[in-house]
């Protein structure tokens, strides 16, 4: 009779694991990227001592050989890559200060930039994704520098994400620093949690998108499409 129960809720726990696997593919919270109220209350310096050594307990476990001149810095490298690079994003006092300045050329087409290179982790497994953003806005009153649009990309790329409040964080700020609602952002990008592992699908590739204020008319929609299809 125990066993029985035993294979049962083995069973049931593995199509929970199951059930979640599906929904992690798809799944999105609210706009903001989830974080709790103290997230803040350790220096980065503190947050590396505590990663490196989770990580190290983390190597320890797997059965690797932590006194071996290639790992034994290895959880030490993790953290600091973690807190200084990989999740830079997370901290709002890296957000970039993006200064505007007045439309002098009195300069009123579509601007757009793309193909910028953008590298993010999936939430879900804490694997990359890699591709590329291309966003557009018609200036109004105000320009922001060309390196601005760079660089608010990789600020919110550069946090544990998913693509599609990615997309929409970024379009919301550059709304934000440009003061008009005519933006556009397209990202597409490919995800190691679907190449190099789960279906091993390495051929597929996902594509988002946020279109706001003239964007949603078809005339200026197509206009950006067609410069991205220029290569």
């Amino acid at each position: 009779m125990k066993l029985n129960e035993t294979l049962l809720n083995i069973m049931d726990n593995q199509d929970l694991e199951n059930e979640q696997e599906a929904m992690d593919d798809h799944m999105m919270s609210a706009l903001d990227t989830p974080l709790r109220s103290d997230a803040f209350d350790l220096t980065d310096q503190e947050k590396i001592s505590i990663i490196e050594g989770h990580f190290k307990e983390i190597m320890h476990t797997l059965g690797l050989d932590l006194t071996d001149d290639s790992l034994k810095g290895t959880p030490r490298r993790v953290a600091k890559m973690y807190v200084k690079e990989i999740f830079h994003g997370l901290n709002p006092e890296n957000k970039p200060d993006i200064r505007r300045f007045e439309n002098k050329y009195k300069y009123h087409r579509m601007l757009v930039e793309r193909d910028i290179t953008l590298y993010s982790s999936c939430e879900h497994h804490f694997v990359p994704i890699i591709g590329k953003a291309h966003v557009a806005y018609i200036p109004g009153e105000h320009v922001i520098g060309l390196s601005k649009l760079n660089r608010i990309v990789q600020y919110y790329a550069r946090r544990p994400q998913v693509q599609e409040r990615m997309t929409m964080q970024i379009a919301n700020e550059l709304k934000q620093a440009l003061q008009t609602e005519d933006v556009a952002v397209l990202i597409e990008a490919d995800h190691l949690c679907v190449m190099s592992r789960g279906v091993n699908d390495v051929t597929s590739s996902t594509i988002t998108a946020e279109y706001s204020g003239l964007f949603q008319e078809d005339q200026y929609r197509n206009e950006f499409l067609s410069h991205l299809r220029k290569k």
